[in-house]
């Protein structure tokens, strides 16, 4: 029997909900704009600073952990749970993957889904929020489109709707409750790295250097990981796998997405769990879903079936 979530991801042409639900308010494009664009000044001025003074291995460990905490957050839970429905999660496990993705900073949970369940639904073509082909196939359209598909369209006012592509996650009372935690969530994410440098080091340079290296840092590096894969992934790389856009596999950025890069098979087997399903693809996210279904924590994993991958191989290409 087909899922809300799963009608969500298909072409939702006949649905009675509209595909927008208006305009952002000036205050939401203004914060969207700052905490896209001060992250990134931050990254931007992180090697002089870490050339000349105020990095350490405390900063380096509170990055990297912070990284794959809030990431995998993104990953496993805004991605492959909540958006697409790969396994089921205990309610404990639910709500601290909707928090940790939250913690990215990529937007309220919801929103996030909304928006992706959209480019599943319309990918590449018309209606796609983020496809790099918008403009046409010059070289001056793909230019253009990269730096849409990047993130030129997060400072656009349409707002995805989400009574038509995530009706699931309004229903859900613990998820409505973390959707409107975002803003707290997103002091969290960014104090929570300086209060541990500052306690740890019992100074105020430690809580600045961690503030700036596993928050500000963080946050800009994690941020344009996630949309490479909205850029990079439909216009470079290897596509093994039939699909109907031009989604790709890109290999260099497999650790640094968490599995997410595999995006050719990805948008081929979209409920999958893994989606590095070839041979030396790794994928941290799969494994980490792999580890909460030992545990318990999560049940009915949708692993890529062999027949099914090898009904969608491309001609000439083998498993």
């Amino acid at each position: 029997m087909t899922t809300t979530l799963e009608r969500a991801a298909k072409e939702p042409r006949t649905s009675a909900e509209p595909m927008l639900s208006g305009e952002k308010s000036s205050t939401e494009s203004f914060l969207v704009k700052l905490f896209t664009i001060v992250p990134l000044l931050a990254l931007a001025a992180a090697v002089p600073i870490a050339w000349g003074w105020g990095l350490g291995w405390l900063d380096v460990g509170l990055a990297l952990g912070f990284y794959f905490l809030t990431g995998l957050g993104v990953t496993v839970g805004f991605h492959r749970h909540f958006t697409h429905g790969a396994f089921k999660a205990k309610r404990g496990l639910r709500i601290a993957l909707a928090v940790t993705g939250s913690m990215a900073m990529q937007g309220p949970v919801i929103g996030w889904v909304a928006d992706h369940r959209r480019h599943h639904a319309y990918a590449d073509r018309d209606g796609d929020p983020h496809s790099p082909w918008r403009f046409g196939t010059s070289p001056a359209a793909l230019a253009k489109g990269f730096w849409h598909a990047h993130m030129g369209w997060l400072f656009q006012r349409e707002q995805t709707n989400a009574k038509r592509f995530a009706p699931d996650l309004l229903a859900d009372p613990d998820i409505t409750r973390v959707n409107r935690w975002f803003p707290g969530l997103t002091v969290a994410t960014l104090l929570a790295p300086a209060l541990i440098g500052g306690l740890a080091t019992l100074s105020w340079q430690g809580a600045l250097t961690a503030f700036f290296w596993a928050s500000l840092v963080r946050v800009a590096l994690l941020h344009h990981v996630t949309w490479s894969v909205n850029s990079l992934c439909h216009m470079i790389g290897d596509r093994p796998f039939t699909a109907r856009d031009k989604s790709a596999n890109f290999w260099p950025l497999a650790i640094a997405s968490m599995g997410e890069s595999w995006h050719n098979s990805h948008h081929a087997d979209p409920t999958g769990a893994r989606h590095g399903v070839r041979r030396g693809q790794l994928d941290m996210s799969a494994r980490i879903i792999w580890m909460f279904e030992k545990l318990g924590w999560a049940t009915q994993v949708r692993w890529p079936r062999p027949e099914r991958l090898a009904r969608k191989l491309n001609p000439g290409r083998s498993a």
